[in-house]
């Protein structure tokens, strides 16, 4: 299968949603700019203005309440007087879907329109510690009017009341009742794709890969924004942006010590994504990146593990950006370049399917 590794400069992103022929090199020089852009700079201020602090200097109750990105991106968005209603209409409502371990919430947004639509099922991010479906509620409204697909975005049981692997056997159970139950709520199980953000972005590669190996219901596409993917904290990016705002290399070792048993459990393939090498034979991949992130060069090795064993990957790395940039479209423009990437391979696996 043919497989293709954007460059992270924003034009040719932009020419890639115009159809321009994709690069076939990854750009990996350290010649990167190091500054955040002014729209992301004026988040990050405002974040630090509702009083964030760092996730290593709390408890995880005070991680839990303090404001996140997603709050000073609101702040943002209202102060510039900009609209808080996505470009269409879009209908939610909330379901909680059984499993052996007890209820998930989960959220479905629907777009306009008869169906029966795509489905993409997104897990949302959180270092498997903080936040929740409402924290994360941006990007499936995002997703939701760019693809004209169903979102449902699902929970799962957080740590350190629930150690790994309960995140990915959530992630599973979930996807797999989706699977089984979404045409009953006007979805079409056959044109269903997974997308998830950093903790989030690990669980859908993992469903993608469990589905592959279990010979059920494969996800069309993959859509992986700054995925956990490897347990290395001394790589590039985690060299370059240890001290990172929202989230830095001490950030990462504070969710490592309350996600898993022992350092030891990060070297599951769950978790080190990049050290596998049985990758092939999954769906393609879009996997987006923030250059200002200690989970960047995860993203890019990731990309290049999938191309090795054959599997199609667009991989953009957007510069000027930190962690979570991803669902603030309405006040950071490159956030909005990125989710128009995403949305613009979503469709083209989406439109593909229908096809055959």
């Amino acid at each position: 299968m043919k497989s293709t590794v954007k460059t992270s400069a924003v034009a040719l992103a932009c020419a890639a949603m115009l159809g321009a022929p994709s690069v076939l090199a990854q750009d990996n020089s350290t010649d990167r700019a190091s500054q955040p852009t002014s729209e992301m700079q004026e988040v990050l201020d405002t974040l630090s203005e509702l009083g964030a602090k760092p996730f290593n200097t709390l408890s995880v109750p005070e991680a839990r309440s303090q404001a996140t990105p997603a709050d000073a991106a609101r702040a943002v968005q209202w102060e510039k007087g900009i609209p808080s209603t996505p470009e269409g209409k879009v209908a939610t409502r909330d379901i909680a879907i059984p499993t052996d371990n007890g209820n998930l919430p989960a959220r479905v947004y629907t777009p306009e329109g008869e169906g029966p639509f795509p489905v993409i099922v997104y897990y949302h991010g959180g270092g498997w510690v903080v936040a929740d479906i409402n924290v994360y509620d941006a990007t499936p409204r995002g997703l939701v009017v760019g693809t004209n697909a169903i979102v449902v975005s699902v929970d799962y049981r957080h740590a350190p009341e629930s150690k790994f692997p309960a995140q990915q056997e959530d992630a599973w159970a979930a996807y797999a009742w989706i699977v089984e139950n979404i045409h009953t709520m006007n979805g079409d199980a056959s044109r269903i794709a997974v997308a998830g953000e950093s903790a989030g972005g690990n669980l859908a590669a993992n469903v993608a890969i469990m589905a592959r190996d279990m010979e059920t219901t494969m996800p069309l596409h993959q859509l992986l924004v700054y995925p956990i993917a490897g347990n290395d904290m001394n790589t590039p990016s985690y060299q370059e942006h240890a001290e990172a705002m929202p989230l830095g290399k001490a950030d990462m070792e504070w969710f490592v010590e309350h996600v898993f048993a022992s350092m030891d459990e990060t070297a599951d393939p769950r978790i080190n994504l990049v050290g596998r090498d049985d990758l092939e034979d999954l769906p393609p991949a879009t996997i987006i990146n923030a250059e200002i992130d200690p989970l960047r060069s995860d993203g890019e090795m990731l990309a290049e593990r999938l191309r090795a064993d054959g599997v199609e990957v667009t991989q953009q790395t957007f510069p000027g950006v930190t962690h979570e940039f991803f669902g603030m479209a309405k006040v950071v423009p490159v956030a909005k370049q990125a989710m128009e990437l995403a949305i613009s391979d979503l469709n083209e696996a989406f439109a593909a399917a229908e096809e055959n």
